[in-house]
């Protein structure tokens, strides 16, 4: 017998070399995947070369909106109700019914009215979060659709502060359209006294007042045409529709020439 023979260990520091290269072969090619994956997230979501330069927060896209889009309109889009400076509603004013929640009955927020949801939906940060190493926190912690897209993809951040698509409305009106298609319903299915604005949540489907549904129009169509965002044949020829039965009025016009003042771009649907 070998001396070599009596030492059963003796080829263990080679073994472990082996070991060792092993897992860190096998730590490279899962790095690589996850950078493929990544990559071939953002392949599937293209972007835009001319993307507009709306404001960098949504934080400032409401502040610009407020205080220099409306500085000298303050109505709510979607009731046509009268708020103050500190965004306070004048439900008496117009005629405006708190349907159940009378705090967000009486204030002003911002509506996006092509939905945040909805034009996530079409990227990958807001369906596969997962795929993105930017949108796990150090503490494990993985970040939602909306909070990922706003962190890695311009197009979402671009879309979602876009002031074209951005419009102050009663609260709980906001609230309760969620994020619906717009529609025609039957019947009048009225919920906030004399503002016409009818939801229908078992289908999820909104028909707002006939003096802003080309207003409504004009901004869909410009959110799918500016971002590449889809919208079904049905819905197009609704919004082209209502393009024609409602032209822009004089504040539309102003609207359009103040946003592009602030952002450098406007909505071609609406012209001077």
């Amino acid at each position: 017998m070998t001396a070599r023979s009596l030492r059963p260990d003796a080829g263990q520091p080679g073994m472990l070399r082996v070991l060792c290269l092993l897992l860190a072969g096998l730590l490279l090619l899962a790095g690589c995947d996850r950078e493929d994956a990544q990559a071939r997230a953002r392949a599937a979501d293209p972007v835009p070369s001319n993307l507009p330069a709306t404001p960098k927060s949504f934080e400032t896209a409401k502040r610009q909106l407020l205080g220099e889009v409306y500085r000298d309109r303050r109505v709510d889009f979607y009731c046509g109700c009268r708020f103050d400076a500190d965004k306070q509603v004048d439900a008496a004013g117009c005629g405006l019914e708190a349907r159940s929640n009378a705090s967000r009955a009486t204030r002003i927020e911002i509506e996006h009215v092509f939905p945040a949801a909805q034009f996530g939906n079409f990227r990958q940060c807001w369906r596969e979060p997962r795929e993105f190493a930017e949108c796990t926190t150090a503490g494990g912690r993985r970040l939602g659709g909306r909070e990922c897209c706003e962190k890695v993809d311009p197009v979402f951040r671009a879309a979602h502060n876009d002031l074209h698509n951005l419009y102050p409305v009663v609260g709980e009106v906001n609230g309760d359209r969620q994020d619906y298609n717009w529609g025609m319903l039957a019947g009048e299915q009225r919920a906030y006294g004399r503002c016409d604005f009818e939801i229908d949540a078992g289908e999820r489907r909104v028909e707002p007042p006939a003096r802003i549904r080309g207003d409504i129009a004009r901004t869909m169509l410009y959110m799918a045409q500016t971002y590449g965002f889809r919208l079904s044949d049905q819905d197009r020829k609704l919004y082209e529709a209502w393009n024609r039965q409602d032209p822009p009025d004089s504040f539309e016009r102003e609207r359009n020439r103040r946003i592009r003042a602030l952002q450098g771009n406007a909505n071609p649907f609406i012209g001077d």
